[in-house]
């Protein structure tokens, strides 16, 4: 009988077996971002890709994101920015690839032993990020679509981008700048009114445990971010206490769209509540793109949902991340483009579980294998580092 260990040893075995075939792709030999539809190298693909590449441990795809990294250093700009694409240089213009890139090659140093590699291109690359931030204050800010979600609107201050801009300041020993932004983002409530303009807009959402999707100035938005609210329980911008709550909210909030009809699967939506056409922060290109329930619109993706299993195992909820790995197990069955018995697809439609995009992903199967990983070993490897008490205090 097929228990539920043995789908999940088959499911590890798949996602290796995913990475080994898109580890050398058409462009320059540099690793491909899905099995047949992207072939290029997506930065911010093979850039989280490497968190379970080096779970993985797996030789060939450790040379590959080597390979990646100095591709990458090779093409950034002379100002130190980061490409989309880890082959063309002029492919620029995204928030998200220099932080990334920097997170990535801190997480290979440490992992190989190696913390002098790329110091030219980490050091133009920090350089580069410090002019990100409009106030000289460290946090960096965004233009909308231009991190991975590229139908989504998020304006000045994100989340996401911000958490990696700790994780990375905490690997290259750069302590006190990564506490001015962790401080900034649990200063204040976004809807806090009358605040001295020299006082640094924050991330935190009154009455709830959950950090803003972004503030900037008059604007924020306090839909709810998965993939930015896991990445700061895992670095321990949340504290252990804030990160137990938060995991118990999303719970709940996935059992109230279970019952509503609004999601099939036991697992979250990148983002919630979804945005409808008559709310004001509705565009009219996400009747096309970006439905209610649909991609950056509350879609299931599983590479986030690797990152809230992994959350669950920080937070202290072991039970729990086997049950979502579990469920994940099952998420990255459907194919979509090709008859496969892994599909490991890009996204799931929230009301219908079914699958969009395309067939196995790079960042579907890495984030896969590091979420068992992280359920096997009951330890998040890499952010227990990054959220140890050297250089960070708890805080409730």
């Amino acid at each position: 009988m097929d228990t539920r260990a043995d789908r999940l040893d088959e499911a590890r075995e798949a996602a290796l077996a995913v990475l080994r075939h898109n580890v050398v792709g058409p462009c320059e030999g540099l690793p491909r971002t899905a099995g047949w539809g992207y072939p290029e190298p997506y930065t911010r693909d093979q850039m989280i890709a490497s968190l379970g590449i080096l779970a993985s441990g797996d030789r060939a795809l450790v040379d590959a994101l080597r390979r990646t990294l100095v591709a990458l250093a090779k093409n950034q700009s002379e100002r130190g920015h980061i490409p989309s694409l880890a082959h063309d240089p002029g492919d620029r213009g995204a928030s998200d690839t220099t932080p990334l890139f920097l997170l990535a090659l801190g997480l290979y140093r440490r992992a190989m032993g190696e913390p002098g590699f790329l110091e030219e291109a980490a050091s133009k690359s920090l350089t580069w990020m410090e002019y990100q931030s409009p106030d000289d204050q460290i946090m960096v800010a965004q233009l909308p679509t231009s991190d991975w979600r590229d139908e989504q609107f998020v304006l000045g201050y994100g989340l996401f981008v911000n958490t990696i801009v700790y994780s990375y300041l905490r690997l290259f020993g750069r302590e006190t700048q990564a506490e001015q932004v962790r401080g900034f983002m649990s200063r204040l409530s976004v809807r806090e009114e009358g605040r001295s303009s020299h006082v640094h807009d924050g991330l935190v959402v009154p009455h709830k445990p959950y950090f803003a999707l972004y503030s900037y100035k008059v604007y924020h938005s306090e839909r709810f971010d998965l993939l930015g609210n896991c990445l700061a329980i895992l670095t321990g911008i949340a504290s252990p206490s804030r990160a137990r709550r938060l995991i118990g909210w999303i719970e709940a909030e996935v059992a109230n769209l279970r019952e509503t009809g609004q999601l099939s699967l036991d697992l979250p939506p990148c983002l919630f509540p979804y945005i409808r056409p008559e709310d004001p922060d509705w565009r009219l290109r996400y009747e096309d793109f970006n439905r209610p329930g649909d991609y950056h619109n509350g879609g299931v993706w599983p590479f986030v949902c690797g990152f809230y299993v992994a959350a669950c195992v920080a937070a202290g909820r072991p039970r729990l991340a086997r049950e979502k790995l579990a469920a994940l197990t099952e998420a990255v069955r459907p194919w979509h483009e090709r008859e496969l018995r892994w599909g490991f697809n890009e996204w799931l439609n929230a009301q219908t579980g079914s699958p969009s995009g395309r067939d196995w992903q790079t960042w579907s199967a890495s984030m896969y294998l590091y979420a068992a990983v992280c359920v096997e070993r009951g330890t998040t490897p890499f952010f227990d580092w990054i959220r140890s008490e050297r250089g960070t205090r708890s805080r409730s």
